[in-house]
């Protein structure tokens, strides 16, 4: 830190929902020149303390100091204007808007009234070489992928030049390379006196960063700490309240019963199945109670896969059959009649209705395979609802809180809920675990083991390549949009293999047929 003296403190800061009680007493500091973590479980108040500091929301009670005045920002605009830039986990972006426009939107240069366009696209040119990236600015952001989307909002803050810079999840959508580019450019930022506020659920990330981690817990402080003076088991024990007996599960890998998982025949099996321009043929079969794991860089065609699968996609070549009948597939409607459900990764675009009630989103699926004219009767509704809303720890436990005021996590529990309703034979779970805690986490694979233990047949994609080969019997490896290899998760698998069959790009096929 370049400075004694904190660039922004905010003083017991308390912020309430109807039926949530987000912030309660909350205390924290940013020094200039520092990366600070700001850290705990799903719901502990991470992102409400950012929107309240940013003026998305007005506080309860307390104080913000910025500079050594004290500020209530009237929304995101004049906290940018006084210096406090965000990039918020969920890109808000102009997907119609090229990469340029994004950029400088609302700043754009100006001669004589009219944008300089020539000169918009030359600095954003030269804004994106700072972080190593190579983009036609020119082209619409809609035609990136959503972790170059990420990068260009992060590229768009730090043009702002701001003296406080807020990451809210900016890693989540990233790989590893583009996670190594965002710390070089942090690391800049911050030997520039820059203080930034960095929120992340990745325990190594906050580690390799930050120079201090305040805790969140059930919307309170737990304590700031000196990032070397606090040992990692430490922190996740302070972020979740209690000993991490509960997370065992999650660092010893046991073996599944691979073969026992293949017998009879395949629940849905894939042959020859591809989409022009977005994955390449692929066969792959998916037995009830097994769950297969799909591994691949981003970018790799996994998302595609999925989709193809559950129709959401319609595809150019080959079949699917389901119990050895074939079947298109070719809507998500006709997938659901065959009992599959689909988790999206992104889940404020295809997940949640943010307007809805937890209770309506939970309901949405099983409602529309009986169809609108056939309503689910109250009782029913209240039934399921209290059932999965406590098997799946989701808080608040009200369900007629609207799904717009619960964490991240609790949103991706409530669409977990709502495939679980309808009791599917196949779930595709795309990135269930992306930018959630570790507690939440655990519940979330616990889920899965218990699913496909009971016949579910689970179609599991992660980035987080040891999570995948914790949950999976076998492993479909992509790259490049090509299903390269699948193999078994038996004795001698590890994540080395699995790389060194990514890098290599090798065509096996070790576990399946």
């Amino acid at each position: 830190m370049t400075d004694s003296r904190p660039v922004l403190t905010m003083t017991g800061i308390s912020k309430s929902f109807p039926g949530v009680r987000a912030l309660d007493n909350v205390d924290f500091r940013l020094f200039p020149g520092e990366v600070h973590a700001l850290m705990g479980e799903n719901g502990a108040g991470k992102s409400t303390l950012i929107k309240v500091l940013t003026g998305v929301y007005d506080t309860d009670e307390g104080a913000v100091t910025l500079d050594g005045a004290q500020v209530a920002f009237s929304g995101p605009m004049q906290a940018t204007a006084a210096g406090v830039s965000t990039v918020y986990q969920e890109v808000n972006l102009c997907a119609n808007l090229s990469v340029a426009e994004n950029i400088f939107i609302g700043r754009e240069p100006r001669r004589l009234g009219a944008v300089r366009w020539g000169e918009v696209r030359r600095r954003a040119r030269a804004l994106l070489s700072r972080l190593d990236l190579d983009l036609d600015v020119s082209a619409p952001l809609g035609t990136y992928s959503l972790a170059v989307q990420q990068m260009v909002a992060i590229a768009r803050a730090i043009d702002i030049r701001a003296q406080v810079l807020i990451l809210d999840e900016p890693t989540s959508s990233l790989d590893a390379g583009e996670v190594a580019q965002l710390f070089r450019i942090m690391g800049n930022l911050r030997d520039e006196g820059i203080a930034i506020l960095f929120v992340t659920h990745f325990l190594d990330q906050a580690y390799g960063i930050a120079d201090r981690i305040t805790v969140l817990r059930n919307g309170r402080l737990v304590g700031e700490y000196p990032t070397v003076e606090l040992p990692q088991l430490t922190l996740v024990e302070k972020m979740i309240g209690k000993e991490l007996d509960v997370l065992e599960g999650i660092e010893e890998h046991s073996r599944r019963d691979v073969a026992a998982r293949e017998e009879g025949t395949p629940l849905v099996a894939a042959s020859g199945l591809g989409r022009t321009g977005a994955v390449e043929p692929f066969s792959l079969t998916i037995h009830a109670g097994e769950v297969v794991g799909l591994a691949g860089l981003l970018g790799s065609g996994r998302t595609e896969v999925a989709r193809l699968l559950f129709g959401a996609d319609r595809a150019d070549r080959g079949q699917v059959a389901v119990d050895g009948e074939s079947s298109g597939l070719r809507t998500p409607a006709q997938a659901i009649d065959h009992g599959i459900g689909f988790c999206s990764e992104d889940r404020r675009a295809e997940g949640i209705v943010a307007d809805l009630s937890v209770r309506e989103n939970m309901i949405l699926a099983m409602q529309a395979a009986r169809g609108w004219l056939r309503p689910i009767p109250r009782r029913r509704q209240d039934e399921l609802v209290e059932r999965y809303v406590k098997a799946l720890s989701i808080r608040p436990a009200d369900p007629d809180v609207p799904v717009r005021n619960l964490s991240g996590g609790n949103q991706q529990k409530v669409l977990l809920a709502r495939w679980l309703i309808t009791e599917p034979r196949l779930l595709i779970l795309d990135e269930p675990t992306r930018g959630i805690d570790i507690g939440a986490k655990t519940e979330i694979q616990r889920l899965v083991t218990q699913l496909s233990d009971g016949g579910t047949a689970v179609l599991f994609i992660s980035a987080e390549l040891e999570e995948v080969l914790r949950l999976s019997h076998k492993v479909a490896v992509m790259r490049d949009r090509q299903m390269v290899a699948q193999l078994a998760n038996d004795d001698g698998f590890d994540a080395d293999r699995v790389m060194q069959t990514i890098a290599s790009g090798s065509h096996r096929e070790e576990a399946d047929r």
